[in-house]
Formats: C-alpha cells, sequence, structure tokens
C-alpha cells in the first residue's frame, strides 16, 4: 500500500510540478548542458527518487556486479554505486563518456566504477564476469534487441532490471494474451512490472509513459539441449504466424504436431507451459 499511495504521489508531483524540491530533481552539472542524441534514443531520467527505486528494485547486495547500458548523466549510477560492489556501464555518446570521466574519477580510481566506451549491439558479453546484474534505462528503439542479446546469451545476467515502455512492460508481464516477446522473456526468467514512470520524468519527455521490469531467476532450465530451445522458438514463430488462424492451423501449416491444443485456440491463448509441451512432443 505505501508503494502505491508513492507511486501516484510521484506521478502526480511530475505532472503538476515537475520542477518542485519534494522530487530531488537535483542533478550533475552535465545534464542541464548536455543536449539528448535522437539517434541514440537518449531522455534522460531527471528525478532521484525514480532512479533510487530502479536501483531498490534490482535488490542488488554489496558483492553485486552491475552492468549499466547508457548511464548517461550518471543519474541511475549514481543511485546503483550506493547498493552494490562494482559498476561496469557501457556508454555509446562520446562527449557524456568523457564528462563522466570526470564526474566520477574517484570511483573509477578506487575501482567500483569501470566505464567503457561502446555501442552495446557490438559489446562482448563474453567478458563481464559471472553473476552479473543488467539494470539500465535502455532506449526504446533497442529493446528487444537487449531482451534477445541478453536472455538467449551464454553469459547470461542473473536478473535484468530494466526501464522500458510501459505497454512493453505490461505486455510481458501479464499473465492473458500472450505474445512471442512474452512467451520469449519467461522461457528465460520470471518478469515482473514493478512500477510506472511518467513520460515527464525524462528530459526530453518521450510520447509514452514508461515502466520498470524486472526479470530475476535468469535461467536455461526450461531446454535441455540446444535443439530444444530452438524447437521453442520455432514453434512460437510458427504459432503466431498467422494470427487470424487458429493455432494449430498455423503449428500443422509449419510442419509441427499440434498435440491436445483445442481446436479453436488462438496462439496468445496458451500459456508458456502449453509450448514447453509442444516442444518435447
Amino acid at each position: 500500500m505505501m508503494k502505491q499511495k508513492e507511486q501516484l504521489f510521484i506521478e502526480h508531483m511530475i505532472r503538476t510540478n515537475p520542477t518542485s524540491p519534494r522530487l530531488r530533481r537535483a542533478r550533475p552539472v552535465s545534464q542541464s548542458l548536455h543536449k539528448a542524441r535522437k539517434s541514440l534514443g537518449q531522455n534522460f531520467l531527471m528525478h532521484t527518487r525514480i532512479a533510487e527505486r530502479i536501483a531498490l528494485s534490482a535488490k542488488l547486495s554489496p558483492d553485486s556486479v552491475v552492468f549499466e547500458i547508457g548511464p548517461g548523466t550518471g543519474m541511475l549510477t549514481r543511485e546503483l554505486l550506493k547498493l552494490s560492489g562494482k559498476i561496469i556501464a557501457l556508454e555509446a555518446d562520446h562527449e557524456l563518456f568523457e564528462t563522466l570521466q570526470t564526474d566520477f574519477a574517484n570511483e573509477i580510481a578506487n575501482g567500483r566504477l569501470e566505464l567503457v566506451y561502446g555501442d552495446i549491439r557490438s559489446f562482448d558479453i563474453a567478458k563481464l564476469p559471472k553473476g552479473y546484474a543488467l539494470v539500465a534505462n535502455i532506449p526504446y528503439y533497442l529493446t528487444g534487441e537487449i531482451f534477445r542479446m541478453f536472455l538467449t546469451a551464454e553469459h547470461q545476467p542473473s536478473s535484468m532490471t530494466l526501464l522500458v515502455q510501459k505497454e512493453v512492460a505490461e505486455r510481458i508481464a501479464r499473465t492473458k494474451k500472450e505474445s512471442i516477446l512474452s512467451l520469449s522473456v519467461k522461457a528465460f526468467g520470471t518478469p515482473k512490472r514493478e512500477f510506472n514512470v511518467p513520460r515527464g520524468a525524462f528530459h526530453p519527455a518521450p510520447k509514452v509513459d514508461s515502466a520498470v521490469l524486472s526479470i530475476r531467476d535468469i535461467s536455461r532450465r526450461q531446454f535441455a539441449t540446444a535443439s530444444e530451445e530452438e524447437r521453442f522458438f520455432n514453434l512460437l514463430h510458427a504459432g503466431f504466424a498467422h494470427k487470424r488462424k487458429f493455432v494449430r492451423k498455423n503449428l500443422v501449416e509449419a510442419g509441427f504436431g499440434a498435440g491436445s491444443i483445442p481446436e479453436k485456440a488462438r496462439a496468445e491463448d496458451l500459456p508458456l507451459s502449453a509450448w514447453l509441451a509442444l516442444m518435447k512432443v
């Protein structure tokens, strides 16, 4: 109940008085000077309280190693440093990378922060330490690619806590009306929509609201072999290939067995357990 009240308070204050000191909109100097680059999908988080809640949602420990994609102005980075042992932060904006080196000079010097310049799409995940946690405010246009990169990687994170579009978080975390994306995530871990973040919490403000999505207990325990994993995803794509058709017809046309799936079931109506059972057929 207290979290719900705080959520409503934050949303109300951001919409009615985004400059309120009660939201602790303190920023590094660099944040007020840097112009967001559309090509990088930059929307800077402006409120410290929200950054705190994201860091807390990640359930870190003093021994945790966190990988942060796009630290930007360092708003979330500062909160993550308070709760974890080390941060490895990857920044694709060279100007921000240089500013972060200055802003976090002490943390870099004492080994608490490792700052890396580069694009996540060409980053070698295998370089990260075992058991790392992924926590980030990610560019919307890279959401699907980041899910795929980390969940299907041989070197998976122990958990993921990401700031994404509200609609995407809801679609992944809900228990009804599944999609390829929601089932793909659930096959590897347990998703949960932690809390919503209104668009006014960012600069520049995006056109839609956001939400924090966590994925815990990430593993490949659902798949005994690599071929099972491949078959699972082939089934998903076949089952969702033609939304107007019933899923049995889609699967049979693609050369798969349909097991005991009801004649008039749609792909979106089948839970993860049904797809995993089909994978074994």
